[in-house]
């Protein structure tokens, strides 16, 4: 038994084990960071509302708003259709 734990295949077969446990490793680190970054990002409706309120302050012209406002009502649909296609 001792004899074959020096051979050159329990060194492969250590190393593809180590290879295959970092990998699993960061495929899981990777899908934690990417679910945190998915938390941090705003929804069309809470933007509409923040540049509403930049709006009302005089931080942006009638114009900029309309557009901001045009593009964010686009995303606002695309996010009600995925999520009725997802529930």
């Amino acid at each position: 038994m001792v004899e074959n734990l020096e051979g050159p295949w329990y060194l492969a077969i250590i190393l593809f084990a180590a290879v295959v446990a970092l990998i699993a490793i960061g495929a899981y680190a990777v899908s934690k960071w990417r679910d945190a970054t998915d938390d941090d990002t705003n929804s069309a409706s809470e933007l509409l509302t923040n540049f509403r309120e930049m709006h009302s302050r005089g931080d942006l012209t009638d114009e900029e708003f309309r557009t901001i406002k045009a593009r964010l009502s686009y995303e606002m649909k695309e996010e009600i259709k995925n999520s009725d296609h997802a529930g």
